[in-house]
């Protein structure tokens, strides 16, 4: 390497240290949204006092129809503020739906890793994979995991750490490259996720305010979308071997060692009956879906894919999966040999979630309280409006779109919440401006997903921090953003790029 090109990375490694350094010297995660609970309290009653309020128009989930609102703040130190903090406690815990997609996973996930099934898996696939392609299967298939709404953060990273792990690679740095996969890519896949159709039909809301003759599907992105799951692949793992795996060095964990070597006769035949497992859950799973009437279909129209049950059972039905493969193996293996030791499997799974449940429960009432706040929705209906206002052109106005998003995603975190709002802006503005709606949609998947692998405000960045601790102990939010930040500089500014030169170049978004 010349110095020309080794001083940009050094001093690329000395502003990441000292990203980590400043992250981790910060209280423990519990204590900052404790004091973000604070300040949103004070913020509230201080905006609410000033009357602060904004009008908008939003897409109503529930209806489909566009409904013209006003947003005022409400403040914490109210009479209703201090009712709904002292009565919401519980329900908002309840209400936090990564607390028991968590718990869930981990019934069928605990078992299957107590087993020994994820370690052989593992060495599986690192001994029927080529070492140059590991880095990209993993990262792929973090992409596609959208398809499984949130099992991709349970599941996936958890298994990347321990994949570069057993080929003697920094853990971290698999983690890394696998929580960027998942949350930084979120709203593309090869495949159409039930997110899709939330989105599609939220803008076919915002169409009919301009044309009520004129709709889009659930395919008007499908070639976008490929496109940028085939780019964003290569840009994930160009930057975990270049940028991050470089700056973590090499691995030298406390007892930790890379396990490799061919399986033996017992894992070998736990790896079938894991397979039978397997291939019983998905029997099982089919006859339950695909007769006409059959349970897991919509109801209404019968359809399997968008708003049905068997989507949105998805978490149980891997649950599930992971359960029966893991017994499967257990009792192949001999590491299984009596009910008790499924059960001790998944107690021991759940009790290792003790200290993430207690952040989860701090985070559920900050998330709660300041979304009952509308102080969220104020900042991005403010930004949406100077965005709006600024008299841009069509292809500016689509970047500057996307760089709004950008910005929105650090304190609105849900896809489909925070394109509901903007969508009934943006749609009907763009469409005036002869941009197709299909294009404005493809610029908020751009938009919205990088941030989610930096901001705290991502209900599954505290797991991540968690898992990084079990390779290393002394790591803090500090050290999670610092892994990051490579990541989100280079997709913000890659993606964006892409877009443009899609747009320009007039390529069809979809089908």
């Amino acid at each position: 390497m010349s110095q020309a090109s080794a001083e940009p990375a050094t001093s690329m490694q000395k502003i990441l240290n000292a990203v980590e350094r400043f992250g981790n010297k910060v209280p423990h995660p519990v204590v900052i949204f404790v004091i973000l609970i604070g300040i949103v309290i004070v913020l509230s009653q201080l905006l609410y006092l000033l009357g602060t309020s904004v009008s908008y128009q939003v897409v109503n989930l529930e209806t489909h129809k566009v409904d013209h609102a006003t947003a005022t703040v409400r403040g914490l130190l109210t009479t209703d503020g201090i009712r709904f903090m002292f009565t919401g406690i519980v329900q908002n815990l309840m209400n936090f739906n990564a607390v028991g997609v968590i718990i869930v996973a981990m019934v069928g996930v605990g078992v299957a890793e107590e087993a020994g099934l994820v370690k052989a898996l593992i060495r599986k696939l690192v001994a029927v994979a080529p070492p140059k392609a590991l880095t990209y299967i993993l990262v792929f298939v973090g992409i596609v995991s959208s398809i499984a709404a949130d099992a991709g953060y349970l599941v996936l990273i958890p298994l990347a750490g321990v994949a570069f792990l057993s080929v003697g690679r920094h853990p971290v740095a698999g983690l890394a490259l696998a929580f960027a996969a998942v949350a930084a890519a979120f709203l593309v896949n090869v495949l159409v996720t039930p997110t899709d159709g939330i989105l599609t039909e939220i803008t076919n809301d915002a169409i009919h305010l301009v044309n009520p003759a004129i709709s889009i599907d659930l395919t008007a992105n499908v070639w976008f979308s490929i496109g940028s799951v085939v780019i964003l692949t290569v840009l994930i793992a160009l930057v975990t071997e270049r940028i991050v795996e470089p700056r973590l060095g090499a691995y030298h964990g406390e007892g930790e060692e890379a396990e490799g070597g061919a399986l033996t006769a017992e894992e070998s035949r736990g790896l079938r009956l894991a397979l039978y497992g397997l291939l019983g859950v998905i029997a099982f799973v089919l006859l339950l879906t695909l007769p006409p009437g059959a349970p897991l279909r919509n109801p209404v129209d019968g359809s399997i894919l968008g708003a049905s049950p068997f989507m949105n059972s998805l978490i149980v039905t891997i649950t599930l999966v992971f359960l029966f493969s893991g017994i499967g193996y257990g009792i192949g293996a001999g590491t299984i040999k009596q009910v008790n030791d499924v059960v001790t499997a998944m107690s021991k799974a759940i009790s290792s979630l003790g200290g993430l449940i207690l952040l989860l429960l701090v985070i559920a009432q900050f998330l709660a309280i300041f979304a009952w706040t509308n102080m969220a929705t104020i900042a991005a209906v403010s930004l949406g409006d100077m965005l709006e206002h600024a008299n841009l052109g069509s292809g500016v106005l689509l970047v500057g779109f996307i760089i709004l998003n950008f910005f929105a995603d650090v304190i609105l975190t849900g896809a489909v919440a925070k394109w509901a709002l903007f969508a009934p802006i943006f749609v009907p503005l763009m469409m005036q401006l002869q941009v197709p709606p299909d294009a404005v949609l493809a610029a908020y998947r751009v938009g919205d997903s990088p941030i989610n692998a930096i901001t705290p405000l991502n209900p599954y960045f505290a797991l991540i921090v968690v898992f990084v601790q079990k390779y290393q102990k002394d790591a803090g939010v500090g050290t999670v953003i610092a892994l990051m930040l490579p990541y989100v500089a280079v997709m913000c500014v890659v993606w964006t790029l892409f877009f443009v030169a899609w747009y320009l170049l007039g390529l069809p978004w979809g089908l």
